[in-house]
C-alpha cells in the first residue's frame, strides 16, 4: 500500500464516529451480566477481556467465574449503540448514562443476574 493511501485511511479512521454505547459481559451458563457504558465499546470490551485473562479484573466474582470456567463460558456483547447526531453540541455522555440507567433497571446491580 502506498503512503498516500495509508495516510488517507488513517485520517478516515481518526474521523470516524467511535462505537459508543452500552456493553455487557455475560456468563453463558447463568446469564449473569456485568453491564457498563463506554465512549468506545470495542476498547472497553478488549480491556475487560485482557484484565480477565491476566487475572487482574476488579470484579472479584466475575474474575472467579472466569478462572473456574474459562473464557468460553462468557460472551462479550454490545447491547445498545449510540447513533451520531447532527448537532455538534449533543451530549453523548449524558445519553449513555440514561441508557445505562435503563439497562440497570432491567438488571439491577446486586441482583442475582448482575455482577455488580
Amino acid at each position: 500500500m502506498d503512503r498516500a493511501k495509508r495516510k488517507a485511511m488513517l485520517q478516515a479512521y481518526k474521523l470516524a464516529f467511535p462505537p459508543m454505547g452500552i456493553y455487557a459481559i455475560r456468563h453463558l451458563g447463568s446469564g449473569r451480566m456485568l453491564i457498563d457504558q463506554s465512549a468506545n465499546t470495542t476498547g472497553a470490551l478488549n480491556r475487560h477481556r485482557t484484565q480477565l485473562r491476566l487475572g487482574l479484573h476488579g470484579n472479584r466474582q466475575l474474575q472467579q467465574d472466569w478462572h473456574e470456567q474459562g473464557e468460553h463460558a462468557f460472551a462479550f456483547e454490545v447491547l445498545q449503540t449510540q447513533e451520531e447526531r447532527a448537532e455538534p453540541t449533543f451530549d453523548y455522555t449524558a445519553e449513555r448514562i440514561e441508557l445505562l440507567d435503563a439497562w440497570r433497571r432491567r438488571i439491577p446491580p446486586g441482583s442475582k443476574d448482575s455482577y455488580r
